[in-house]
C-alpha cells in the first residue's frame, strides 16, 4: 500500500518529521497550530509501545513502520492486511503457524491512531445505534472490539495490533472495517475514577421484581439496581428504535440458581454502546432507573433514563436500600391460556413435533455455509444459524478463525432437509458475543455473497421455521446456481419483496412456501420473544422436514433420466418367457430398438421442480428450457388441447412442479437369441433422447427482465440463440392469417442466380401459407399505424412464407387459424412484405398450393400473436381443426387412394421399423427400396363409433426423428398424411412434407389397462361398429392345420436336430428356436370365425401344460418341421414326416379330440384392420344333413382373427348355446 509511506525512512530525524506533518495534517484539531505537546505524546505512546515487548532489536522507534491514516486505508488498501506493532518477522510466522489455517492475513508495517467513538458522523445522540467508529481528521472506520471500556470512548488512542478488511470488490459503495485486536493504548493517559465519596444505594433483583408491583412507589422511586449478569439479548434494530434487554441477577450462587432476575430495556441511543461492554457472568449497576409499560403487554418492566449509568460493582461502594413494601401489591399478569387442543393434536405434536434445548456454547467458526443467509460452521461438526437475529455487524467479521460466545441459544438436533449436522441457532434473547477474531483473511467475495433482504422476508415476515428456512436457503443456492449470472443478476435474484411485489426468488419459492408455511400475520413480536416466560420463539419447537423438492440443474436432470432409462431397460423384462423363446434374432433386435420412459417429479426423492428459460432453437426449430449447465428440449401444450401460439413466452422463465421427463431410448443390437439376452455385449450402440412435455397451466410463468437476459449456456463457446427484442422503435409490419402448416424438414431449395457453384445441400426449413390481413404498418410509438394504402398490395392475396436457418426458431409457435404479425425492425423499406426476387420455390408449386407470392422470413423478423377480437375480418372464421369423415378415410375407391386425409388419434403403440423391407404400394411402378420407418398404430377418434378402428401411420427416414411427443397413449391430431392401401387392401398412412402434426394430450400418468370387450362373434360383421381387439366365449370346432418346427434364429432355416441346413451358411450363431402355428374353426351360436395361433399359444389351443408342451416340442427337434393338414371332419392329414409316424398319429388324434374340441374363452384381433375397400363378402346358402332331411341355409362368411390368449371358461353355463360339428 502507498498510503502515507513512501521510500523506507533512512534517520529517525527523518522518520520524526514525516510523524509530525501526519500528526498535524491528521490528528491535530482543525484550523489551528501545530500542537508539539499532542506531537510528543504521540510519539512517546508509539515508541513505549515499541519497546514494550522487547524485540525492538535496538531501535528506540520502529523506524520500518509508517502512520496511515483512516482515508488511506479505505482509498489504497484493496487487500486484507493487519499490523502488529513490536512483533518481528519471526514471531508473525509463529502466530501465523500456531492459527493453522491457510491463507493467513498479510502483515503491513503500519501504525494506526485515531479517536474510539460511538457517533457515526456528527455529533447528535440520535446517530448512535451500538456501532464503534476509529475517527481522524480525514474520516472514519466501522470497527469491532473484543472487550470495550467505557471509559476509552472519545479519547485518542493508538492500535498496536489491528487488521482491516476492504469492502468486496463488486460492491463499490460498502465500506471496511477494522478489527482492534488488542486493548487500545490512550495517547493521554485517562483519568481513573476514584469512585463515589458514599455507596450507592442500589436494589437487589428480588426486592426490585417485587417493586415493579406496587403501585405507590412505581410513582416515586428511581432505584439503582445491583446485580450479576446473567442473560444478554441481541441488539434488535427496529424502524422505530433500536434496544436490547439484560436481565441481573442476585450475586450469591444458590440465590442466582433459583431462578430469580430481573430485566432492564436499555434503549436510550447513547447507551446502545453498553451492549458491547456488558460480559455475562460480570456484576453491574444501573443507575436511575425507570418503570415501563410495554404497548400491547400486561407487564411492567425495568428500563434506563437519559441520565442512567453503567458500572462495575464493588462491594465497597454500594448499600442496599430498604423499601417500605407494606402496601398492596398489583395483580400478577396472568398467565396465556393453554391453546385448547384435542387428543388427536397433541398425539400429533407429541410425535412430530420436538422442543429445542437452550444451551451456552462457545466454539470456533471452521466454514461459511451460506453467509447471506446467515449459515455457518462450528468446529466442524454443527451448523450456525444467526438469521433469526439481527447481526449485520457481526456479519463482517465472521468468517473461519472467529471464536463466538453464545449464552443462551438453541441446539436443533434434528430438523432434516438438507443438512443431517445438529444446528445451533440465536433467538433474539440470547446475544451472540465475538470473543477472539480471525487470523484468516476472508475469501474472495462475489456477489452472491451479500446482504439478502430476500433471507430477512422469510425469517421476519414469513416467519419460517428453522428446517424450512434451511430448505429454502439450500434452494436459492440451487436457483442461483441455475440463473445466476447468465440469465439473472443475483441482486435480482434476491431482490427485496414488498408486499404487492414480491420479487423474483421469492415468486419460485412461494408455490412450495404457501403449502408448507402460509402468511402469519403479525410477524415476530421482539419483546415478547425476549422477555415472555414461558419462552417462545420460532425456534423453539420444530419438525423434522422432510425435503418438499429440489431444483436441479437441466443437466442433472439429464443425467438422472438417462440413468433411470438405462438402469430399467432389461430385454429380458422387455421380451418376457415364452414369448422371447420363440422370436427369431432379427425380431428379438427389432423389438429392442425402440422404448421409452416416462418419470413423474413424484418419483424422485425429493420431487423434482423443473426450472429454466424458455428458448426457441434455430438449429432443430424445437423449444428448449435452458440454464447454466445445459437445455432440454421441451413441449409445451395450452389448456383445452390449444398448442403454444405466443412468441412472448421465449425468454421468460419457466416453473413447473408437473410435468412428465421422457426418455426415448434407441437400441442397436445383435443378439443371437433369447438365450443371450443377459448379455449386455450384444448391445452394440444406445442412444437416448430426453424431453420435457407439460401444460402452460400448471407451469408458473414469470418474465425475466431483458437486459439481463442471454443464452445461459455451458462454458463451451456456443453461438446465441436470437431472442425477441423489447419491441424496436423503429420498424414495419403485417398481418398474415395462417391457413396451413407444413413439416420441418430437410428441403432441396433453389439456389438463386450467382450463388456458390458448390452442390447445395438439403437445409432445415418448413413453409406455412395464410392471407394477408391489410397493408404495411409502420411503427408509431409503442403501437402500429393505420395500413398503408398501396394498389400492388392485394390485401386478401394468398401468400407462402418460407421459414430457413436461424428463423425455423418460430415452428413450434405457428399454428393454422392463427392471426401473426411479421414484424421487421429497421428504417422503413418499400415493398418489403411482397414476393422475393429470386424465390426458393418455382413458380408451379405455387400455382398448386394456390399462392400468388412468396416471402422468406429474414432472420432478423420477428413475430407477434395478435388476438383475433380486434379483427372483423377473422372472426367468422373457424379454428377448429379439419378432420376427414370416416366413412372416406375407410371406404375411399381405389383411385382415390393417394388423397390426403386428416384426423385425431390415440397412438396405441409405436415400433422402429428399421431394415425392413419397403412397403409395396398399389401404385404401379413402386419400387422394392429398403428404408427406415417408424410406425404409429392409432385409434381413430370417432363421435359415432362405439369402437373406434385402428390405423397404421409410417413415419419414413426424411421426417425422422419423428416430433416430440407421438407416443404410446398420446391423442394427435394429424393434417394432410398420405392415405395408402396396401396389396392386402389394408388402409395406411404416410408422412409428407405437408403433413402437420399437433399434440392434443399427452400420455396419462397413470396407466390403467382396461378389459377387452365381450361380444358375440356376429358383431364382427357389422363393419366399422366391431372392435378391433374382444373377447368372446366360443367353441372350437375343428383344427384345420398345425405346424411345429425348428428354425435358425439368423436365417430362419429349417433346423433338423438343431443344425441350420442353409448352404454355404455363415450363421454367425448356431441356435435354433421352435415355432408353431395352428388354424382353427370357431363358432358361438352366432357366426363362425378362423382362428390363427403362433408359438405359445399353440399350447393353449392344444390344452398341453408347459412339461408336455416342451416335452412335445423336443419330439420335434429331430425332424425339424411337423405339418399336419386337416380337411373337414374325417379328413387324411398331410404331413412332411411319414404318415405312420408316432408323432403324426399321435398330433392327429389330439387335433380331433375332445381335450382341443372344447369351449374356451377366446381373445383376438382382427387379422385385417377394418376397411371396405373390398366389401364384405354376402351370406351364402349352405346344405345341412339332419338326419334324413336335407336343410338349406344362408350362412355368413367366416371371419379370421389372430389369437391373442386362449383361457378355460370358468363355468359352462356361461358359453352359451353351441352348435354341433359340421
Amino acid at each position: 500500500m502507498a498510503a502515507c509511506r513512501g521510500q523506507a525512512p533512512g534517520s529517525e530525524q527523518a522518520w520524526l518529521e514525516a510523524a509530525q506533518a501526519f500528526i498535524q495534517e491528521t490528528l491535530c484539531p482543525s484550523g489551528k497550530e501545530s500542537n508539539v505537546q499532542l506531537t510528543q505524546l504521540i510519539i512517546d505512546c508509539v515508541k513505549t509501545t515499541w519497546l514494550s515487548e522487547g524485540r525492538n532489536l535496538g531501535f528506540t522507534l520502529p523506524l520500518s513502520y509508517s502512520f496511515v491514516s483512516v482515508q488511506n486505508l479505505r482509498t489504497h488498501q484493496r487487500l486484507p492486511c493487519c499490523s502488529h506493532l513490536s512483533w518481528s518477522s519471526t514471531a508473525y510466522q509463529a502466530w501465523a503457524q500456531e492459527a493453522g489455517l491457510s491463507g493467513t492475513l498479510p502483515r503491513e508495517r503500519l501504525l494506526l491512531l485515531g479517536t474510539l467513538t460511538d457517533l457515526s458522523g456528527d455529533l447528535e445522540q440520535e446517530c448512535r445505534n451500538g456501532s464503534l467508529y476509529v475517527r481522524d481528521n480525514t474520516g472514519i472506520l466501522n470497527c469491532e472490539l473484543i472487550d470495550l471500556d467505557l471509559s476509552w470512548l472519545g479519547h485518542l488512542f493508538l492500535f498496536p495490533s489491528w487488521s482491516y478488511l476492504p469492502p468486496a470488490k463488486w460492491n463499490s459503495s460498502g465500506e471496511g472495517h477494522l478489527e482492534l485486536w488488542s486493548a487500545p493504548v490512550p495517547v493521554i493517559p485517562l483519568t481513573v475514577s476514584a469512585g463515589p465519596l458514599t455507596p450507592i444505594p442500589v436494589l437487589y433483583p428480588e426486592a426490585a421484581s417485587r417493586l415493579l408491583r406496587h403501585s405507590s412507589k412505581l410513582r416515586v422511586v428511581q432505584p439503582n439496581l445491583a446485580g450479576k449478569l446473567v442473560r444478554l439479548s441481541a441488539l434488535v434494530k427496529s424502524q422505530k428504535k433500536a434496544y436490547f434487554v439484560l436481565s441481573l441477577s442476585e450475586l450469591s450462587p444458590a440465590d442466582s440458581q433459583t431462578g430469580s432476575y430481573v430485566s432492564v430495556i436499555v434503549q436510550v441511543p447513547a447507551q446502545l454502546v453498553w451492549h458491547r461492554a456488558l460480559w455475562p457472568g460480570r456484576a453491574y449497576v444501573l443507575t436511575e432507573l425507570r418503570v415501563s409499560k410495554i404497548r400491547g403487554h400486561r407487564y411492567r418492566v425495568w428500563r434506563t433514563s437519559p441520565s442512567s449509568h453503567l458500572l462495575p460493582l464493588k462491594p465497597e461502594s454500594v448499600r442496599e436500600q430498604e423499601l417500605d413494601l407494606d402496601r398492596p401489591l398489583l395483580k400478577a399478569d396472568p398467565k396465556p391460556l393453554p391453546r385448547p387442543s384435542n387428543s388427536q393434536e397433541r398425539k400429533e405434536q407429541k410425535e412430530l413435533v420436538q422442543d429445542s434445548i437452550l444451551l451456552s456454547y462457545t466454539g470456533t467458526v471452521t466454514g461459511a455455509l451460506n453467509q447471506p443467509a446467515g449459515l455457518y460452521e462450528l468446529d466442524g461438526q454443527l451448523g450456525l444459524c444467526l438469521a433469526y437475529q439481527e447481526f449485520q455487524g457481526l456479519r463482517r467479521v465472521l468468517r473461519p478463525g472467529v471464536c463466538l460466545e453464545m449464552p443462551d441459544i438453541h441446539l436443533l438436533q434434528s430438523v432434516g432437509g438438507w443438512t443431517r449436522r445438529p444446528v445451533l441457532a440465536p433467538c433474539l434473547r440470547g446475544a451472540v458475543l465475538l470473543r477472539r477474531f480471525s487470523p484468516r483473511k476472508p475469501e474472495t467475495q462475489s456477489s452472491s455473497q451479500s446482504r439478502s433482504s430476500l433471507y430477512e422476508h422469510l425469517v421476519w415476515e414469513r416467519r419460517l421455521g428453522l428446517p424450512l428456512y434451511l430448505w429454502a436457503t439450500k434452494a436459492l443456492e440451487e436457483l442461483a446456481s441455475k440463473l445466476c449470472p447468465h440469465v439473472l443478476r443475483y441482486h435480482q435474484l434476491l431482490q427485496h419483496s414488498s408486499p404487492g411485489q414480491p420479487g423474483l426468488g421469492l415468486q419460485l419459492l412461494a408455490p412450495t412456501l404457501a403449502v408448507l408455511a402460509p402468511p402469519r400475520i403479525p410477524s415476530r413480536n421482539a419483546h415478547k420473544e425476549i422477555l415472555e416466560e414461558p419462552h417462545l420463539c420460532p425456534l423453539q419447537k420444530y419438525a423434522r422436514l422432510q425435503t418438499p423438492c429440489s431444483f436441479p440443474t437441466l443437466a442433472t436432470l439429464k443425467e438422472e433420466g438417462q440413468s433411470r432409462a438405462w438402469a430399467s431397460f432389461d430385454p429380458k423384462t422387455f421380451l418376457p418367457l415364452p414369448e422371447a423363446s420363440h422370436l427369431t434374432s432379427y425380431q428379438l433386435n427389432q423389438r429392442l430398438a425402440w422404448s421409452w420412459l416416462c418419470l413423474l417429479p413424484s418419483t424422485f426423492h425429493p420431487a423434482q421442480v423443473l426450472l429454466g428459460v424458455l428458448v426457441a432453437s434455430s438449429h432443430n426449430g424445437c423449444l428448449q428450457l435452458r440454464d447454466r449447465s445445459d437445455s432440454l428440449p421441451c413441449l409445451l401444450m395450452n389448456k383445452h388441447s390449444q398448442p403454444l401460439t405466443d412468441p412472448q413466452l421465449i425468454g421468460c422463465l419457466v416453473r413447473a412442479e408437473r410435468f412428465q421427463l421422457v426418455i426415448e431410448r434407441s437400441v442397436r443390437s445383435n443378439f443371437p437369441s433369447w438365450k443371450e439376452l443377459s448379455m449386455t455385449g450384444f448391445i452394440q450402440k444406445q442412444q437416448a433422447r430426453v424431453y420435457v412435455q407439460f401444460f402452460l397451466a400448471d407451469a408458473l410463468i414469470l418474465p425475466v427482465p431483458r437486459p439481463f437476459l442471454h443464452s445461459a449456456t455451458s462454458s463451451a463457446p456456443r453461438q446465441p440463440e436470437p431472442t425477441l427484442p423489447e419491441g424496436p422503435h423503429v420498424g414495419q409490419s403485417r398481418l398474415f392469417l395462417l391457413s396451413h402448416k407444413e413439416a420441418l424438414m430437410k428441403r432441396n431449395l433453389c439456389v438463386p442466380p450467382g450463388a456458390s457453384t458448390e452442390v447445395p445441400k438439403p437445409t432445415l426449413s418448413f413453409h406455412v401459407s395464410g392471407i394477408w390481413l391489410g397493408s404495411t404498418q409502420r411503427k408509431e410509438g409503442t403501437g402500429w399505424s393505420p395500413p398503408e394504402l398501396r394498389g400492388a398490395e392485394n390485401k386478401d392475396q394468398k401468400v407462402l412464407l418460407i421459414f430457413l436457418g436461424p428463423s425455423v426458431r418460430w415452428f413450434e409457435f405457428l399454428h393454422p387459424g392463427q392471426v401473426y404479425r411479421l414484424v421487421a425492425p429497421g428504417p422503413p423499406t418499400p415493398m418489403l412484405f411482397e414476393g422475393d426476387g429470386s424465390s426458393c420455390i418455382s413458380q408451379c408449386p405455387l400455382e398448386l398450393a394456390g399462392c400468388t407470392s412468396c416471402l422468406t422470413i429474414q432472420d432478423e423478423w420477428t413475430l407477434e400473436l395478435e388476438s383475433s377480437q380486434d379483427l372483423p375480418d377473422v372472426l367468422g372464421i373457424s379454428k377448429a381443426l379439419p378432420e376427414s369423415p370416416l366413412t372416406d378415410l375407410l371406404n375411399s375407391k381405389e383411385k382415390d387412394t393417394d388423397s390426403l386425409v386428416s384426423f385425431s388419434a390415440e397412438i396405441l403403440s409405436r415400433t422402429l421399423c428399421e431394415s425392413l423391407p419397403a412397403l409395396i404400394w398399389t401404385k404401379p411402378g413402386s419400387t422394392g427400396a429398403r428404408r427406415r420407418c417408424v410406425k404409429l398404430t392409432v385409434a381413430l377418434e370417432a363421435a359415432d363409433c362405439e369402437f373406434p378402428p385402428h390405423l397404421d401411420i409410417y413415419i419414413e427416414d426424411s421426417h425422422l426423428p419423428p416430433p416430440l411427443g407421438l407416443l404410446p397413449g398420446a391423442r394427435v391430431y394429424f393434417n394432410q398424411l398420405e392415405k395408402r392401401v396396401s396389396r392386402f387392401h389394408n388402409v395406411y398412412c404416410c408422412f409428407r412434407s405437408s403433413t402437420y402434426v399437433q399434440v392434443l394430450s399427452f400420455p396419462p400418468e397413470t396407466t390403467v389397462s382396461a378389459p377387452l370387450p365381450h361380444i358375440y362373434l356376429a358383431r364382427l360383421l357389422q363393419g366399422g361398429q366391431a372392435p378391433f381387439q374382444a373377447t368372446a366365449a366360443c367353441h372350437i370346432v375343428c383344427v384345420f392345420s398345425l405346424q411345429l418346427l425348428w428354425v435358425c434364429a439368423h436365417c430362419t432355416s429349417i433346423c433338423p436336430q438343431g443344425r441350420c441346413t442353409l448352404q454355404g451358411s455363415t450363421c454367425p450363431t448356431q441356435t435354433s428356436i421352435s415355432q408353431a402355428s395352428i388354424s382353427f374353426l370357431v363358432e358361438d351360436g352366432t357366426a363362425e370365425a378362423v382362428v390363427t395361433c403362433r408359438n405359445h399359444h399353440v399350447a393353449e389351443a392344444l390344452g398341453l401344460c408347459s412339461s408336455e408342451w416342451t416335452s412335445l416340442l423336443e419330439l420335434v427337434r429331430g425332424p425339424g418341421k411337423v405339418a399336419l393338414q386337416l380337411i373337414g371332419s374325417g379328413a387324411q392329414p398331410e404331413t412332411s414326416a411319414k404318415t405312420g409316424e408316432p408323432l403324426t398319429f399321435f398330433l392327429r388324434t389330439l387335433c380331433t379330440s375332445l381335450s382341443v374340441l372344447r369351449p374356451i374363452v377366446l381373445s383376438f384381433e382382427l387379422e385385417r384392420k377394418p376397411c371396405n375397400i373390398i366389401p364384405l363378402e354376402p351370406p351364402r346358402l349352405k346344405q345341412f344333413q339332419c338326419g334324413e332331411l336335407p336343410l338349406l341355409t344362408h350362412v355368413n362368411p367366416r371371419i379370421r382373427l389372430s389369437c391373442l390368449s386362449i383361457q378355460e371358461p370358468e363355468h359352462s353355463s356361461s358359453l352359451g348355446g353351441f352348435a354341433s360339428s359340421c
